[in-house]
């Protein structure tokens, strides 16, 4: 990376663990698909420094929230994450190496689907969903995150729903980024895929994580968490769109 663009991935990384600080969700999808879109490293690379930024943001989340977190659901959730996010992870690196196009199209449609669910704020549910269905929507997102660190919708929108405080689906949202993250990051050095010496300045973007998690904790901004959810509805469907569009040109207009 140049100097110019190092500069240009801090601030991403910085606006989207501000975003997930408030939220609970959204690192993974701001910084994919703002890497997607500027074209700064390629989506494996991309995917491993948002997967250890992820757990830096999660890591200092939970010094303190940690007592917040809804175990027995964490754990339903991570018994169905874990094995799906291998099988993202094996699709990520058979569509890099013969389907790039294809992949930046998935990817431009996890963040538009992403983004239009934000835009729709779930209704409650009257009493808490059984076993299955954190277990259903555990396997799916540990095939988002295994393919692109982004592990966060399908979860949102089951856990908003239910009848649960806030503070305590937030921090189990980022208990099971951090623990989702921990294992794509093995599996990376497993498999040998570590990023090559000049994407790995990505990892530089840590300081500037640390800084936008304290400030949004710190000095959280004064607008309401409906006005918030519309900024990032607006930031991931814009991005969605525009990485989604010259990918699906390019695909089918190449298409005999």
């Amino acid at each position: 990376m140049s100097v110019a663009e190092l500069i240009g991935f801090l601030l991403l990384a910085g606006t989207a663990a501000y975003a997930q600080t408030l939220t609970g969700f959204a690192f993974g999808l701001i910084t994919m698909g703002g890497v997607g879109l500027i074209g700064l490293l390629s989506l494996p690379d991309a995917a491993v420094i948002v997967s250890v930024l992820t757990l830096v943001n999660a890591t200092q989340m939970l010094l303190k929230g940690w007592r917040d977190v809804a175990w027995r659901e964490f754990g339903f959730v991570m018994a169905a994450s874990i094995p799906m996010l291998f099988v993202g992870y094996w699709l990520l690196e058979w569509l890099a190496g013969t389907r790039a196009d294809l992949l930046r199209l998935i990817l431009g449609f996890v963040i538009i689907v992403s983004s239009l669910q934000l835009a729709r704020k779930p209704e409650p549910l009257a009493k808490q969903s059984g076993e299955g269905s954190f277990l259903f929507f555990g396997a799916i997102a540990g095939l988002m995150g295994g393919m692109f660190s982004t592990a966060g919708p399908p979860l949102v929108y089951h856990f908003y729903r239910q009848p649960v405080p806030l503070v305590k689906i937030r921090e189990t949202l980022v208990t099971v980024f951090a623990l989702n993250a921990v294992f794509r990051i093995g599996l990376v050095v497993l498999s040998g895929d570590l990023p090559s010496g000049p994407n790995l300045t990505g990892l530089l973007a840590i300081p500037a994580v640390m800084s936008a998690t304290y400030l949004a904790r710190r000095w959280p901004p004064p607008v309401s968490s409906s006005t918030m959810r519309r900024i990032v509805f607006i930031l991931l469907f814009l991005s969605g769109v525009s990485l989604a569009a010259p990918a699906a040109i390019h695909l089918f207009g190449a298409m005999p």
